[in-house]
């Protein structure tokens, strides 16, 4: 009898990050003990059909495998008899928002990362920013509409912005990431068009006042505030304007720099507002979170947290990690038991339901 474990791999999704989820499963799934687990890769399409391929022994040799042309559904509710836990790793949108989370957590299986508040604030750049503010977090200042709003008012919104915030500034969709939607507007021109096309991807947008800064990313790893880690401090220097989806995922678009060449008093400051953000947030597992350091005032801001971020071998968050002494296949396994062991200490939480009979 084997005393291997078996471990639901979930990747793809609905969002405009499908791609990367693919890429990031691909590299678990190279990093994988094969000796340990035995991997069940659950691939949920663009059109959100979800299909369940046979269990692997061993790693893929192609991303395109993973793309599965197969009518195997997965009967969700069973989930828990099939899997030990599950590594969720769809990005964006009904993936890294809590819906997957919720999901899980209403059949009952443990899985690695944040947990629904956790992964919903995450995702939410406008939330996010609120609980910055209510946590003394540094932040930048922002303005947010609604899709509704921006049809209705748009040029009222333009003189708002240009008033509050002043120009250049970011216009965000509020619930994307890998800078899906992003656009800096220098001008009233640019800022309509920003402004028309971050609608088009969310109903709600986030406009960011432009922070002069140096770009700067650390990781976090764990569970309790007790025990959290922290890696090294990375910088990224893009080669475009500003680090939008070309920049990330095309060769050359932006140079990492790990570690930064910054103040070893700023990289501490970054580790101690990088913990009090995860746990403000009540993230779990992981997280990336992202600053802007104004070298000229010496004043660190909070851009975001990323509370499932991009995972090759080759992101930031697993480089970060490996510069601290971490390797990647390291890095997979610690998370996998991090999900468990929040499972179990879930399940030491006392339910009473007193008969009303």
């Amino acid at each position: 009898m084997s005393d291997k474990q078996v471990l639901g791999l979930i990747y793809g999704g609905k969002s405009s990050e499908h791609e990367v989820s693919l890429r990031t499963a691909f590299s678990i799934l190279q990093a994988i003990d094969y000796d340990k687990w035995t991997v069940i890769p659950l691939y949920i399409q663009l059109d959100g059909m979800w299909v369940e391929g046979s269990s692997l022994q061993k790693p893929p040799s192609a991303v395109a495998e993973l793309r599965l042309a197969t009518n195997r559904h997965p009967d969700l509710l069973k989930l828990k008899e099939t899997v030990d836990v599950v590594f969720p790793v769809v990005h964006g949108p009904y993936g890294e928002d809590g819906t997957l989370q919720g999901l899980l957590e209403m059949i009952d299986v443990p899985y690695v990362g944040s947990g629904v508040l956790g992964s919903s604030l995450g995702m939410d750049k406008v939330m996010m920013k609120r609980m910055f503010a209510l946590h003394n977090l540094p932040h930048g200042e922002y303005l947010a509409y609604t899709r509704q709003e921006i049809d209705k008012r748009l040029e009222s919104i333009c003189t708002e912005i240009e008033a509050q915030l002043g120009y250049p500034v970011f216009v965000k969709p509020a619930n994307l990431g890998s800078s899906v939607g992003i656009n800096k507007a220098k001008n009233e021109k640019q800022l309509v068009k920003a402004l028309t096309e971050a609608a088009a991807f969310d109903q709600k947008v986030i406009v960011e006042a432009f922070i002069n800064g140096r770009e700067l990313e650390i990781g976090v790893l764990g569970n309790d505030a007790d025990k959290l880690q922290t890696s090294a401090v990375g910088e990224i220097v893009s080669a475009a304007e500003f680090y939008d989806y070309e920049s990330k995922y095309k060769e050359g678009g932006a140079e990492l720099f790990i570690p930064a060449k910054i103040p070893e008093r700023v990289a501490n400051e970054m580790a101690q507002l990088a913990k009090e953000a995860f746990l403000a947030l009540d993230c779990a597992g992981l997280a990336r979170v992202d600053f802007f350091w104004d070298e000229k005032e010496d004043q660190l801001y909070l851009n975001e947290i990323n509370t499932m971020p991009g995972f090759t071998e080759y992101s930031m968050y697993p480089l970060l990690f490996k510069k601290t002494g971490v390797s990647y296949q390291e890095l997979v396994e610690t998370l996998i038991q991090l999900g468990l062991e929040r499972f179990r200490e879930k399940k030491k939480i006392r339910v009473i339901a007193p008969s009303l009979e």
